[in-house]
């Protein structure tokens, strides 16, 4: 791949990280525990599909760092009194679980191809 498509892949995955944030915020309360485990497997799929699309894990700490930002910004109060997230366990468990997911699929050993020689 080259060094811009990589690029390009990164800014892509970094969209896909807000929107996963976003759209794992409003579910994760609304169907409690199937809207907890449905944002959580998101944000697995988009974090180890970035691994597996650039090859780099640079992939997964892209759209992790943003989902990171963007939640953070989300469970912060409005003046207007507005969040979204309630303190409650789910809240907590997405909040963790997510930011835990992006650092285990950042931190996932590289394999070598599967034609390499092993020495």
């Amino acid at each position: 791949m080259s060094k811009q498509a990589r690029i390009v892949s990164y800014v892509l995955l970094g969209v896909l990280g807000a929107l996963v944030a976003g759209a794992g915020a409003l579910v994760q309360a609304g169907w409690f525990p199937g809207g907890l485990l449905l944002g959580l497997a998101g944000c697995v799929a988009v974090f180890y599909g970035g691994v597996k699309l650039t090859g780099t894990r640079v992939g997964a700490i892209a759209p992790a760092a943003v989902w990171v930002v963007c939640v953070m910004l989300l469970s912060s109060t409005r003046p207007e009194g507005d969040f979204l997230f309630a303190a409650g366990l789910g809240p907590y468990v997405y909040l963790l679980g997510g930011a835990m997911a992006g650092v285990i699929c950042a931190t996932l050993p590289q394999l070598p191809p599967s034609g390499a020689n092993s020495a």
